[in-house]
């Protein structure tokens, strides 16, 4: 499962859109279903209307009209895994469990990956999900 996503996670990062930061990232979810949705960051001038690598796979695994993640990976360039910021980890416990398997990856300069393995629970530990809505 991980070789697959982090291939499809390195095609979709080529793509990224970032000519202010030169940051790359690639994400790779993997649905319920069995179904792989990509994401790329897209950089905006006006940066606050930049669109994370995580929130544009979400996006279009909803667009699809699926609805839960069984696990995700997020590729960077750099020695240190590339880890989602706080609103994309809100993002994905939308449609996540705490179990949800999440791979954080890096490619160094020499083409060597680096990977660190971490749930989501253990990543928004006590965070707060659609359960807690009354609805």
């Amino acid at each position: 499962m991980w070789d697959e996503m982090l291939e499809k996670a390195k095609m979709v990062m080529a793509n990224a859109h970032c000519p202010y930061s030169k940051f790359q990232v690639g994400a790779c979810l993997l649905t319920e279903q069995g179904d792989y949705f990509l994401g790329c960051n897209v950089e905006n001038a006006s940066y606050s209307m930049t669109i994370d690598a995580e929130a544009n796979a979400v996006a279009n695994m909803v667009a699809s009209g699926q609805s839960r993640i069984k696990a995700i990976l997020i590729l960077c360039h750099g020695e240190t895994p590339c880890a989602p910021c706080g609103a994309c980890r809100q993002r994905i416990r939308e449609f996540a469990k705490d179990q949800t398997p999440i791979m954080m990856c890096s490619l160094d300069a020499n083409g060597q990956l680096h990977q660190l393995e971490k749930t989501l629970g253990e990543l928004m530990p006590h965070s707060f999900g659609p359960e807690f809505l009354d609805t």
